[in-house]
């Protein structure tokens, strides 16, 4: 048996490409399935399986897709109650790969109808536990409903216990989430692998022998998650199309122009440090990167028109991020220079400083924003900042202070996020483009007494 591990960093996800040398076994694919077929075609094995470990919430899966295209067999929970054909798998079947054996066991927690997979060869076992037992931690159980939460809570504390009793402790386990994901909870280790056997030591979820303390306690580090994951789990029952992965034609100026006017969506993907020296105004700072479709799904208004601006190598792998979160066909205007792009737009700018900058120029009138999460104000924060999260920054303008604002987060990216939305809505603003862990050696009073949530 060999397993490839297809890397989704954007979402901190993993999927799973299973063989024996001849036929394959692919778990909870991405969207974009070109990644696994061309891991298929490297390997030289035909995929005659692709299975779910559940209905996911933080991404749209290619398995439908993958599975037409093979003609392969699409294993999803019975009791999922999808809109499409499928391969129904209950808790204890057994599927063969070819030399393979694939047993479905219920661990629900992370969903009711989760589902892992211990698969065999005869001599070894890997574990595919997609949001149940996951590197030092588990998949998080407030997805479903707010009602549910506590029961799937005490679900998941039940399922990776049985989970870790069939397995063997030196079957390797592959978790689907755990590796940024916000569908993890707890103290996830960030290791890149492990085994049964060590989550038996290491697992908090496992070494703690008191269920209500560990119910209460990941109940309570629970933190925000990102608001498209309201839409993930629906397109996923009802089967989602195929990944329109082709770029545009660019707009010409004409038409930029008239959707920076308009008031559309313009999102300009260079580093946040080119976008704050000039940028078309009226648009906003997506820096392409990892955290890219992350942010941009939990931050701008679901399904309205959305068009990129940046190099042709950015805007083609921000539209293949998109399409995994369910934003397809974004527009774009291709080029590296956005004023070359629309020269008859008005262009526009505002200063990026480090902590000495924001000590050195901030009045006494002017307003901190700090546009963490509430939990990271929570526990530390600059002195008399203002919290408003990134994610509730365009629902909560009217709550933004008057007079000039300096804007920061944890590491310069969300800020740069915030600053441009803030300018957009024609607020002063200064983007404090640094380390947050750095603000106390520079000077910058921090506050850690506990705060109500902002």
């Amino acid at each position: 048996m060999e397993v490839i591990v297809i890397e989704t960093p954007q979402l901190g996800d993993r999927s799973y490409l299973v063989h024996d040398g001849a036929v394959a076994l692919v778990i909870d694919p991405q969207r974009d399935t070109d990644r696994v077929e061309a891991a298929a075609r490297d390997a030289g094995v035909t995929i005659t399986h692709v299975a779910e470990t559940h209905i996911h919430n933080d991404y749209v899966s290619g398995g439908l897709e993958l599975a037409k295209a093979h003609g392969a067999s699409y294993l999803v929970n019975a009791a999922d109650p999808v809109t499409f054909e499928r391969t129904p798998i209950t808790d204890g079947q057994r599927v063969r790969v070819g030399s393979l054996t694939v047993r479905a066991v219920a661990t629900p927690g992370h969903t009711h109808t989760h589902l892992s997979f211990i698969v065999d060869d005869g001599g070894q076992q890997a574990v595919f536990s997609g949001g149940s037992l996951l590197y030092g931690s588990v998949g998080r159980t407030d997805l479903v409903a707010a009602a549910d939460t506590i029961g799937l809570t005490h679900d998941q504390y039940a399922s990776v216990r049985r989970l870790v009793r069939e397995a063997a402790q030196d079957a390797a386990l592959f978790p689907t989430h755990g590796f940024g994901s916000f569908c993890s909870s707890g103290p996830a280790s960030g290791a890149g692998s492990s085994t049964i056997g060590e989550q038996l030591t290491a697992n908090h979820a496992i070494t703690d022998p008191d269920e209500e303390h560990f119910v209460q306690e990941l109940i309570a580090n629970l933190t925000a998650y990102p608001s498209y994951y309201a839409h993930m789990g629906v397109g996923n029952l009802q089967g989602p199309g195929p990944a329109r992965l082709a770029v545009p034609e660019s707009l010409d100026a004409a038409e930029l122009t008239r959707r920076l006017t308009a008031g559309e969506w313009v999102v300009d993907l260079r580093h946040r440090v080119a976008f704050a020296s000039s940028h078309l105004n009226g648009s906003v700072s997506f820096e392409y990167g990892n955290s890219f479709s992350t942010y941009l799904g939990w931050v701008l208004p679901w399904a309205e028109p959305l068009t990129l601006v940046g190099s042709r190598q950015d805007v083609e792998n921000a539209i293949r991020d998109l399409s995994r979160i369910g934003v397809d066909s974004p527009d774009a205007a291709v080029g590296t220079d956005p004023r070359q792009l629309a020269p008859g737009a008005a262009a526009a700018a505002y200063p990026r400083v480090g902590w000495d900058g924001l000590l050195a120029g901030r009045a006494p009138a002017d307003t901190v924003l700090d546009v963490r999460r509430a939990d990271e104000f929570a526990v530390s924060r600059v002195a008399g900042a203002v919290n408003i999260p990134l994610h509730e920054l365009l629902r909560r303008l009217d709550e933004v202070p008057a007079g000039k604002l300096w804007v920061h987060c944890h590491s310069g990216y969300r800020a740069g996020i915030g600053t441009s939305l803030l300018q957009r809505a024609g607020r002063d603003v200064a983007h404090v483009d640094a380390r947050f862990d750095e603000a106390e050696a520079a000077g910058v009073r921090i506050d850690t007494a506990r705060a109500p949530s902002g």
